[in-house]
């Protein structure tokens, strides 16, 4: 398993060691683990597997329970509306906790108000993809093939403001490519018609396309992440391709709705590093395709303000906005 400790030092966020802290408080009923997408994507496993070892840890099951769409505003809202009382949480990603607030103009809440964050809990890179109809084999052959053809390529993602959207887009800025998007319901719908050739490039979480490059169904053309990736270690990272600026990792965190005391976070806090000081835990997170990283409540706050500031940027240069 690599460490992210580089990675994450650099968005102000401090890893804990698998050290319990101390806990002044426990949950009375159930707790609530609301992932605000449908089953089955990298988010919603880390949230089960996190949560089946939480469970015992404070001594009440955490249910995960998933409430998607309007890219994990509805999710979020509902731990926003909760009660401020450890028995409700939020695996926040990416897209709704720093990008959202950005692109939606109406959007029912301040993320960085209205939650407060209790650790971090996972990171996942992303990779970029092209299918294998489209003769090039770099990802500097790709930027040469796209600037031929201004405003002729398309690039897909599995909806306005999530990770894989602007992750692309950040590398689309940086390579100075003139490319479409084409949102998805999904990573899935995209990379089949990636597959397909009716898209043209994708960034996509490695989980969701390493079986796809490993039949060769795709030919990926950089991974990311700052440095290459163990799921696929042949494939050279954004920066070895030529655009170290583009880095990118999605992540996932958890996060209690505004105004829970302090001695409900710290409790919440030691469940989530027990949990992923695991190794069970961590096993299944890496066939996941991410990888378990823990944090103090402060050490996450800093990291998501460094965070909203990158993504509010691309948001803003790339022009990304939702009705």
């Amino acid at each position: 398993m690599r460490s992210r400790r580089s990675l994450l030092a650099a968005g102000g966020l401090t890893l804990l060691p698998g050290v319990a802290l101390a806990q002044s408080w426990e949950p009375s009923r159930p707790i609530r683990f609301v992932v605000p997408f449908v089953a089955g994507g990298s988010t919603d496993v880390a949230a089960r597997v996190i949560a089946e070892r939480m469970g015992p840890i404070l001594g009440q099951p955490v249910v995960v329970e998933n409430r998607g769409g309007s890219g994990g505003n509805i999710g979020g809202e509902m731990v926003v509306r909760a009660a401020p009382d450890g028995h409700t949480i939020l695996m926040g990603v990416t897209g709704l906790l720093t990008t959202n607030p950005h692109i939606y103009r109406a959007m029912p809440f301040d993320p960085a108000k209205d939650l407060a964050p209790v650790s971090m809990a996972y990171t996942s890179d992303l990779v970029i993809v092209v299918p294998n109809s489209l003769p090039v084999r770099t990802l500097q052959e790709f930027v040469s093939y796209a600037k031929a053809r201004p405003g002729q390529l398309s690039f897909g993602s599995s909806g306005h403001g999530a990770s894989t959207h602007t992750a692309a887009e950040l590398f689309r800025l940086q390579a100075g490519v003139d490319m479409q998007h084409v949102p998805y319901r999904g990573s899935g719908a995209a990379i089949n018609d990636l597959m397909a050739g009716t898209i043209q490039m994708m960034a996509i979480q490695i989980a969701g396309a390493v079986g796809q490059i490993r039949d060769g169904q795709v030919k990926a053309l950089a991974a990311t992440g700052p440095r290459r990736h163990p799921l696929i270690p042949d494939v050279p990272s954004i920066g070895e391709a030529g655009f170290p600026g583009a880095v990118a990792t999605s992540w996932g965190c958890v996060m209690a709705p505004g105004g829970t005391p302090a001695p409900v976070i710290a409790g919440l806090n030691r469940a989530v590093v027990e949990a992923l000081a695991t190794p069970a835990v961590q096993l299944r997170l890496s066939g996941a395709g991410v990888d378990g990283e823990a944090s103090t409540p402060e050490a996450l706050a800093a990291f998501l303000e460094t965070e909203r500031e990158k993504w509010g940027r691309v948001v803003r240069e790339a022009r990304i906005s939702v009705e």
